[in-house]
């Protein structure tokens, strides 16, 4: 078992209190059971999320919406599985989503895990979703320094020259400079 699903069942067993329906779940190899746990009524969260991994981690889409709506969830641990459920899935529409979620300044405290899936994906809208993103976080007292810092990292993992500006002014702020300087090293050199 790697560590993601380990620390998944190790959190919802606890969550569920250990039930039969948990085992369940856990142990069902069969994904319309596990996708009828997505849109059935009255089903507890630990369940929807754990049948959302599990169909995620598999590459059945049917998960996409509950992942997407995991990923924005307040509970930090939820949306670093949905993420990596996210991230195997393999669905186009998931950076798209990520990238809505990362660039939401009405959620902008939940922003890192998008930003995070973000960066794995290498996506076409990943520079950009991440560049929108550190902008608004540089403005004067802005409270989501972790976010910020993803973006900075993830810019410099990414290494795409269109960062360079926005990695400048990032320069500029004492929390982010160290990080800064590291990621625009990683953006090869313009050609002259």
């Amino acid at each position: 078992m790697d560590e993601e699903l380990r620390s998944l069942t190790e959190r919802l067993r606890q969550e569920s209190q250990g039930t039969a329906g948990y085992d369940r779940l856990l142990a069902t190899e069969d994904h319309d059971e596990l996708a009828e746990v997505l849109t059935a009524a009255g089903q507890p969260l630990w369940a929807r999320e754990l049948a959302a991994f599990r169909l995620g981690r598999a590459g059945d889409r049917r998960a996409f919406e509950t992942l997407v709506l995991l990923l924005n969830h307040r509970d930090p641990p939820r949306c670093a599985s949905a993420a990596h459920a996210l991230a195997r899935l393999q669905d186009p529409r998931t950076a798209r989503a990520a990238a809505a979620l990362a660039t939401n300044e009405l959620r902008v405290a939940y922003a890192f895990h998008p930003v995070r899936l973000l960066v794995e994906l290498r996506a076409p809208e990943s520079v950009p979703a991440l560049i929108t993103t550190l902008e608004r976080r540089l403005r004067p007292h802005d409270p989501y320094r972790k976010v910020a810092l993803a973006c900075v990292d993830g810019l410099g993992t990414l290494a795409d020259p269109r960062a360079r500006r926005v990695l400048n002014e990032a320069l500029a702020h004492p929390t982010l400079a160290e990080a800064a300087v590291s990621a625009l090293a990683r953006i090869p050199k313009q050609q002259r």
